[in-house]
C-alpha cells in the first residue's frame, strides 16, 4: 500500500464565499493557509486545512468604503470574530469513493471554536506529484453562533433577513511531500 501526502500550496488554493440575504446576495475569497491532503494507493483517505479568517474579502462591493465596512463587520463578533478566532479548521474524517475521481467527504468544521460536522461531494484529479481538488461545502451559519438578522432567532426582519446557509466553494492546489529514505 503506498501512501502519499500533498502540501497544500496556499498561493494556488482558496475557498469562494456567497452569502445569501433577501435582497440578494454577497460573494468574496478567503485563505487557505496551509494544510495536507493523504493518498493511499491512489485514493483520497484524509486530511485537514486551515482557513484565514481575517483574509476575508468582498468581491462584490465596489466602492471602498462599504467594502471595509462589510468587512469590518464579517470581522466582528457578528460572523466570524477574526480578531479571537483568526484561524478555522476542516478536518477529513471519513471518504467513501463515488468514482476515480469523485469522493463523498464527511469532516469536522472548527469556526469560532465551536466544531461541527459537514458532508460533502469534491472532486480530486493527482497526477504525479501534483493534486488538485475541489469541491462545495453548504454551511448553517447559525451553529456556529453566527445570529445576526437570521430568522431563526428574530422575527419581522422583513428584507433585512440573512439566510442562514452559505455556499464555501474550495478549490485546493497541492503537491507531493517527499518521503523520506
Amino acid at each position: 500500500m503506498e501512501t502519499k501526502n500533498f502540501e497544500i500550496v496556499s498561493s494556488q488554493s482558496n475557498i469562494e464565499w456567497t452569502g445569501r440575504k433577501v435582497t440578494g446576495a454577497h460573494n468574496g475569497t478567503i485563505a487557505i493557509t496551509k494544510g495536507s491532503l493523504t493518498l493511499s494507493n491512489g485514493n483520497l483517505t484524509g486530511g485537514k486545512f486551515t482557513i484565514d479568517t481575517t483574509s476575508i474579502n468582498i468581491l462584490d462591493i465596489t466602492d471602498p468604503a462599504t467594502n471595509a465596512q462589510f468587512a469590518g463587520h464579517l470581522a466582528s463578533d457578528d460572523f466570524f470574530s477574526s480578531e479571537k478566532f483568526p484561524e478555522a479548521f476542516l478536518e477529513i474524517t471519513n471518504v467513501d469513493a463515488k468514482s476515480a475521481t469523485v469522493y463523498y467527504i464527511t469532516g469536522n468544521l472548527t469556526i469560532k471554536d465551536i466544531t461541527e460536522p459537514v458532508s460533502f461531494e469534491a472532486s480530486l484529479n493527482a497526477s504525479g506529484d501534483a493534486l488538485t481538488a475541489g469541491g462545495k461545502i453548504v454551511i448553517d451559519r447559525t451553529k456556529y453562533n453566527m445570529r445576526f438578522r437570521s430568522g431563526n432567532f428574530f422575527k419581522d426582519l422583513g428584507d433585512t433577513l440573512i439566510y442562514n446557509e452559505f455556499d464555501l466553494n474550495v478549490s485546493i492546489t497541492a503537491k507531493a511531500v517527499p518521503a523520506f529514505a
